[in-house]
């Protein structure tokens, strides 16, 4: 067993704020991640740098585009887009378990997700592993677990770096960068996103690689074993097993993020080629539901809104951290996938075609809103669930 904790961190969480009492409910924010906070910050990281000391119409010269999903420079006549992101505190439940074969996934699946929100096909990765320790055997597990990213994703592993850094981290950390390429008049920028557009949503595997530090806020309040039977039905086929006999709540926890490059890519692919259910005109927008959960649909366009009107089933681990942390239901919206990974917007007369064809390779896909002339704000079939801003 690892001499590191994942729960260790969380007994500081009543030290920053100790009139907590295990009767009010838990937020992201009292478990150390203030979502608010954070859009802050980046903005004032933003705000200082300048864009670029390229040219515009060079090589490299960076591409205005909203959201933020991935970032586009120039090269020729195409355009390349770049990703960055880890895996965040869901490497400490990994790290407890010993159980490191599903973070490889999870950290390409974040970084090549969000490049497919701008229509770009990923083509490279390369990862960054921080480590108190060099280990071989943990460090094979790494690389068999980012292989496997590699072929699902279809991409490159073009290299990587390994840094061993006692005194700075305390256990394993894994983050990488995604490289992809898109024609350059092929950007998916949600500029084309009209009043009455469709939202169709495609499922999550679990709970993929935000909202770990809530996640492990419930788990000492109810002082559940990451070893033992889940405590909820979890169903046949979505858990990507480990270990043998009934399905544990570790394996759930950890059950790998979905890469979507299947199917979506190629759609994208196929809608500019001609040869799929709708034009590269009618797929007008894409967005990752990741840490914001539905508030990532205001990354899309600056002046229109979006309605959810029929969302995916949610997963059973949803539902037992709002019952067990007493977590209200729009902090759930904002901080979870609850049970839909992806959004993406089209025209309301290739939805149903569009549809078909997604459901035909990842089941379970449905038509769950629409996009709406009511201001810049996410509404939902549940009235407790609105969202102003990102």
């Amino acid at each position: 067993m690892s001499p590191f904790s994942p729960l260790g961190v969380l007994k500081n969480r009543r030290h920053l704020d100790p009139s907590m009492s295990d009767d009010e409910g838990l937020d992201y924010a009292s478990s150390g991640v203030d979502i608010d906070l954070e859009a802050k910050s980046v903005a004032s990281l933003i705000g200082a740098l300048s864009k670029s000391v390229r040219p515009s119409g060079s090589l490299g010269s960076p591409v205005d585009l909203p959201g933020g999903f991935g970032g586009l420079v120039e090269f020729g006549d195409n355009l390349l887009a770049l990703a960055t992101d880890g895996v965040g505190s869901k490497l400490q439940i990994a790290n407890e378990l010993e159980q490191l074969s599903g973070v490889g996934i999870d950290c390409m699946a974040m970084n090549v997700n969000d490049l497919l929100c701008v229509g770009a096909e990923p083509l490279a990765f390369v990862d960054y592993v921080a480590t108190p320790k060099p280990d071989p055997a943990v460090h094979a597990v790494l690389g068999a677990s980012l292989a496997e990213a590699a072929s699902r994703a279809r991409v490159t592993l073009a290299g990587g770096e390994t840094a061993s850094l006692p005194g700075i981290v305390k256990e394993l950390d894994l983050s990488g960068t995604a490289l992809g390429w898109l024609p350059r008049e092929a950007a998916i920028t949600g500029v084309g996103i009209q009043a009455g557009d469709q939202l169709i949503g495609l499922p999550s595997s679990g709970i993929h690689s935000n909202g770990y530090s809530l996640v492990r806020s419930v788990i000492e309040r109810t002082g559940a074993g990451l070893g033992e039977a889940a405590p909820f039905e979890v169903g046949d086929g979505r858990i990507e097993r480990f270990g043998e006999g009934p399905v544990t709540l570790g394996e759930v926890l950890l059950n790998p993020t979905r890469i979507y490059v299947d199917p979506v890519y190629d759609l994208v692919a196929a809608s500019r080629d001609g040869s799929g259910p709708c034009t590269s005109s009618d797929l007008r927008g894409i967005a990752h539901i990741t840490g914001g959960g539905l508030s990532n649909l205001l990354r899309l366009h600056s002046s229109l809104g979006y309605h959810i009107s029929n969302p995916l089933p949610s997963h059973p681990e949803f539902d037992w951290i709002a019952r067990e942390g007493g977590v209200d239901t729009r902090e759930m919206a904002r901080t979870f996938n609850l049970g839909m990974g992806m959004v993406l917007v089209v025209s309301s007369n290739s939805a149903d075609s569009v549809l078909g064809w997604l459901t035909e390779r990842l089941p379970g896909c449905a038509v769950v809103g629409e996009v709406r002339g009511h201001g810049r704000r996410v509404t939902h079939v549940d009235e407790r669930i609105e969202f102003d801003h990102y």
